[in-house]
C-alpha cells in the first residue's frame, strides 16, 4: 500500500516538474518567497553566485536522484529551491520527506540493500560509524580534493563548524557535508531570575541552587526541565553532557563501559534534578513538550537544543516573548562542560553509478554552500528562518544577528561560545553498535529517572547488554 507522505513527495515532485517545465518554455514564471524572480535574465542572476565557482555545474546533466530529509522547516525552505538547483545542474532532483522516527531504519535498508533508492539522506552523525565499516557510505575527501567537483576557494569547507564536521568523520576522514545543525544552551526566564537576583548558572551546583530558587510549584511554576523521554536521541541526547561534567570517559582500556563512578553519579544527579525541581511528566516529555511548557510560563529553566528558540519566541503562542535568555551548558564537577554535536549530514550512497554520485555531490555541495544556507535563512521570505546553519562566518554575519534578534537575549554569543568550547566528538560513543547501544542507554536511563531502578542496578544492566552487544 502507497503511503500518504510518498502520494505527497510524488505529487510535489510531479508539481515541481511542470513548474520546470513552464518556466523553461514561458520564461516567466517563479517559485513565491525564493528570490527566484520572473524574467530569464533576472533568473540567470539569481545563479550567478553559484556560478562563481569554478566547477562544471552541469556535468551530471540529465541525471536523476532522490534525497530524504525529515519534515522539519530547515528542510522545507531547502526544497522551495529546488528549482534552482535544477536550473543550475540540470540535474532532476526528487525529495521525499520522511519521519525522524523512520528515517534512519529506511536509510539504513537502502543502504545494506544496495538498493540506491536514496542518493543521500539527512543522516544521524551517530550512523556513521555503521555505515563506514560496511562500507555504505563513500569518503569524501577524494570529491573535496577533486579540482573538477570542488572550488575550495568558493566551498570553504574549513569554514564548516568544526564540531559537525568532526561528527560526520571517522577515523580523521569525512563522510558526511552538515546542512543544519544545533547545540545545546542553558535557556531561562530573566523576569522570575531577576527577580530573585540569579544570574545564569555556570556549573551543576549553581543550576541547582538557581532552579530552588524559582521553584514554586503551588503557582504552576517549575525550576528546572530536561528530556526524560527515553530514546538515543532523546534522554540519551542530554545524559551525555551530564555524564562529561562529571568527568565521564566512554572507553576504559579499550572497552566501553557504561556503568563507571562517574555514570553513576552523574544518573544519580540526572535523577535528583528531575525529581526535586522538574514538573512530574517531565521523565516522559521530548524537546517540544519542554519549549511548550516553558512557553506557557510554567518551566523557569531548561538545557536543550538552541533550535528550540522558534517554539518559545513565537509571539502567536509563547506568553514569555521578550523574557528568554541563554547561557552556555554549565561546568559539571569536572571543570567541563560538554554540548551536543548533533546535525544532520548529507553522505553519498556507495551503491550509486560514478555518474550518479557526481550529481549527489553536486547537489551536497549545492545545499551546504554559504549562499545556500544564506538563502534558506535571513534571505528566506517565509517565517521560518534557520537557526542552525553550518557555517561560522554565517553565524557572525550582521544579516543573521538581525534575523535572531527575536529569539532573546545573548542567543547568538551563548550557541557560538558552546560551538567553539564547548564540544566534545566523543560526547556519545561512536560505535557501529550505536544503534542498539543508544536504545539500551535510553532504557537503563529511564528506568532510574521514574524510580523503576536504582542509577548502579540500571547501569550495570546495561553494561551487561552492551558487554555483549561489543563482543559479537
Amino acid at each position: 500500500m502507497v503511503k500518504a507522505r510518498d502520494t505527497d513527495a510524488a505529487a510535489q515532485d510531479a508539481g515541481r516538474r511542470k513548474f520546470i517545465g513552464q518556466a523553461a518554455a514561458l520564461g516567466a514564471l517563479g517559485v513565491a518567497g525564493t528570490g527566484w524572480t520572473g524574467s530569464a535574465a533576472a533568473q540567470q542572476a539569481d545563479l550567478a553566485p553559484y556560478r562563481n565557482a569554478k566547477v562544471n555545474w552541469r556535468q551530471a546533466e540529465g541525471e536523476s536522484i532522490s534525497v530524504a530529509v525529515i519534515p522539519a522547516s530547515y528542510f522545507e525552505n531547502l526544497i522551495t529551491l529546488l528549482p534552482q538547483f535544477e536550473a543550475l545542474t540540470g540535474i532532476k532532483l526528487r525529495m521525499e520527506k520522511v519521519p525522524p522516527g523512520q528515517i534512519r531504519q529506511k536509510a539504513m535498508l537502502d543502504l545494506s540493500s544496495k538498493t540506491a533508492t536514496y542518493a543521500t539522506h539527512a543522516a544521524d552523525p551517530m550512523y556513521y560509524p555503521l555505515y563506514v565499516s560496511n562500507k555504505w557510505v563513500e569518503p569524501l575527501d577524494k570529491y573535496l580534493n577533486d579540482a573538477s567537483l570542488t572550488d575550495p576557494a568558493w566551498f570553504q569547507y574549513e569554514d564548516i563548524i568544526k564540531a559537525w564536521r568532526e561528527a560526520d568523520s571517522v577515523d580523521g576522514k569525512p563522510y558526511g557535508i552538515p546542512y543544519d545543525g544545533e547545540v545545546t544552551v542553558q535557556v531561562y526566564r530573566k523576569d522570575l531570575y531577576n527577580a530573585k537576583g540569579l544570574k545564569p548558572a555556570d556549573t551543576y551546583e549553581q543550576l541547582l541552587a538557581n532552579a530552588k530558587a524559582v521553584h514554586d510549584p503551588a503557582n504552576r511554576i517549575y525550576g528546572l526541565a530536561l528530556r526524560g523521554f527515553s530514546g538515543a536521541g532523546q534522554n540519551m541526547y542530554i545524559y551525555p553532557s551530564i555524564f562529561k561534567g562529571f568527568g565521564g570517559d566512554w572507553f576504559q582500556g579499550g572497552k566501553l563501559v557504561v556503568n563507571s563512578p562517574a555514570a553513576v553519579e552523574a544518573l544519580q544527579w540526572y535523577v535528583n534534578a528531575l525529581s526535586q525541581y522538574a514538573p512530574p511528566a517531565v521523565r516522559n516529555w521530548n524537546w517540544p513538550d519542554i519549549a511548550d511548557a516553558f512557553s506557557q510560563g510554567t518551566v523557569a529553566t531548561y538545557i536543550d537544543a538552541h533550535s528550540s528558540a522558534a517554539v518559545i519566541t513565537n509571539p502567536e503562542k509563547s506568553k514569555v516573548v521578550g523574557q528568554v535568555a541563554y547561557a552556555r551548558w554549565p561546568k559539571g564537577p569536572s571543570g567541563e562542560r560538554v554540548t551536543s554535536i548533533w546535525n544532520w549530514g548529507f553522505p553519498i550512497n556507495a551503491a550509486l553509478s560514478e555518474r550518479a554520485k557526481k550529481a549527489t555531490w553536486l547537489f551536497i555541495t549545492w545545499a551546504s554552500s554559504a549562499e545556500t544556507q544564506a538563502r534558506t535563512s535571513w534571505k528566506f521570505d517565509g517565517p521560518a528562518k534557520r537557526s542552525g546553519l553550518n557555517r561560522m562566518a554565517l553565524w557572525r554575519s550582521p544579516e543573521f544577528a538581525q534575523a535572531m534578534q527575536s529569539a532573546g537575549d545573548n542567543f547568538i554569543p551563548a550557541a557560538l561560545a558552546s560551538l567553539e568550547q564547548d564540544t566534545d566528538v566523543e560526547w556519545r560513543p561512536r560505535v557501529p553498535q550505536w544503534p542498539a547501544i543508544g536504545e539500551t542507554m535510553a532504557t537503563a536511563i529511564q528506568a532510574a529517572l521514574v524510580g523503576q531502578k536504582k542509577p548502579k542496578e540500571a547501569l550495570d544492566e546495561a553494561q551487561a547488554r552492551i558487554s555483549q552487544l561489543m563482543s559479537r
